[in-house]
């Protein structure tokens, strides 16, 4: 079974995060991103993803449209992406919008000289 391209890029994206020392023992916001052309359907997209450990935000795309952004706080791990991943799909294309990535600020360790 071959991997489709969204997962080649997640576990690429994983393996550099491992080669740059990233703390998969501890939970992360990790952001989602969907685009919309439509303000109002990427409004009712973001009312979908309120919680304890959930934040939606909606902003104008710089290269028109809409940007969604989905935070989870999460372990970083592939079948968690995937999961989430599946889950925003379900109610992003079926309001015309589609997925553009995940991604997580890594924090960078400054040693003391």
């Amino acid at each position: 079974m071959s991997l489709s391209f969204a997962d080649d890029v997640s576990l690429n994206l994983l393996q550099r995060m491992k080669e740059g020392g990233f703390d998969f023992a501890r939970f992360h916001p990790i952001d989602f991103f969907a685009i919309f052309a439509d303000e109002g359907k990427a409004r009712i997209a973001a009312d979908q993803f309120h919680g304890e450990s959930l934040n939606a935000q909606v902003m104008p795309h710089e290269e028109g449209g809409w940007h969604l952004q989905v935070s989870k706080v999460m372990f970083a791990t592939h079948a968690t992406i995937d999961d989430f991943e599946s889950d925003l799909e379900a109610v992003v294309v079926p309001l015309g919008g589609q997925l553009d990535g995940w991604g997580v600020t890594q924090e960078v360790s400054r040693s003391s000289a």
